[in-house]
């Protein structure tokens, strides 16, 4: 077990006090080109519902892991009042919410950089003493304002033509290279890539497909996308890598997904995307936009990842 990791990796690119990684690379000359990729004006969500409620299998209809909590969701108009006895004048109705959400593996999310470590130290060598049971008081998803760049589409399931990939599948460099090639694409500094598996589909066809494994990004292809300076990687699965069928990785831990981009090169991942709408439109580049609640301490966060096309 090593408290550095191999190279190449990013630690102390930015300074030994650095929590937001690839972040840096977000200049305002690429935040500038990112907006420049609008061509219609039009806004899609790639964020899955948040459905929960005490009271009903919601939860269980939208894609998730086994294991995980659910999200739950009360609302103060069923009796669960959470206005402190306050009293709203004669007339006037209020409806509240409380919502609980464990955010990895339940619903669509993005990774801090304190989520996966490998021995003593987090991204840029930051003390992993310093993760307690009240947060992280290093590199908490709390250090990222956002993210506002340029999104690069690669629908491989559309590249090796499916509509949905199959378990054992993995998104090799070669695969990477071909679609950038395809679709007249160069990944650049600070590009958001976001790959289509068709995974999420496959939960509403059949639950039990959808946790006996999944497709997701090879290692060589990991590195590849690390070596272009991405800022991020999303994808429609729930852990960016391919899982086997008792849903781990089997890469070791200098080939692991998560190590290579939270842990080595501190670039963001966001997992458990709806990619439909998108591959409908199927636009080459656009303007990816997301910001994670400020959840200071936290290991990850919901979010709703916007693409303006």
């Amino acid at each position: 077990m090593s408290d550095t990791p191999p190279e190449p990796h990013n630690w102390g690119r930015w300074g030994d006090d650095d929590q937001i990684g690839a972040a840096n690379l977000l200049t305002p000359d690429v935040v500038k080109a990112g907006a420049g990729a609008v061509a219609r004006g039009r806004v899609l969500s790639l964020s899955l519902p948040i459905k929960g409620s005490t009271s009903s299998n919601a939860p269980c209809t939208v894609p998730h892991l086994r294991g995980r909590p659910l999200p739950q969701h009360f609302m103060s108009i069923d009796g669960g009042d959470y206005l402190a006895g306050a009293k709203p004048p004669a007339g006037l109705s209020i409806a509240d919410d409380a919502l609980i959400v464990s955010p990895h593996g339940t619903t669509t999310h993005m990774d801090a950089l304190c989520h996966m470590w490998n021995g003593s130290r987090l991204y840029n060598g930051h003390d992993s003493a310093r993760i307690r049971s009240y947060g992280a008081l290093r590199c908490g998803i709390e250090q990222l304002p956002g993210i506002a760049t340029r999104g690069v589409f690669l629908d491989v399931a559309r590249h090796r033509g499916r509509d949905i990939l199959d378990p054992a599948d993995r998104i090799t460099a070669a695969d990477l290279e071909a679609m950038c090639a395809a679709a007249g694409v160069t990944i650049g500094a600070g590009d958001a890539v976001v790959l289509r598996t068709g995974w999420t589909k496959q939960f509403y066809r059949s639950a039990d497909t959808y946790w006996g494994g999944e497709p997701g990004l090879a290692t060589d292809g990991a590195l590849w996308l690390a070596e272009r300076d991405v800022v991020a990687v999303a994808a429609d699965n729930s852990a960016i890598c391919g899982l086997n069928a008792q849903g781990g990785a089997d890469e070791d831990l200098d080939g692991d997904i998560h190590m290579i981009f939270l842990w080595r090169h501190g670039i963001y991942l966001m997992e458990m995307l709806w990619l439909e709408e998108l591959a409908e439109a199927a636009p080459a580049t656009f303007q990816f936009v997301v910001a994670p609640l400020k959840i200071v301490g936290g290991t990850g966060s919901p979010i709703n990842p916007l693409a303006i096309l």
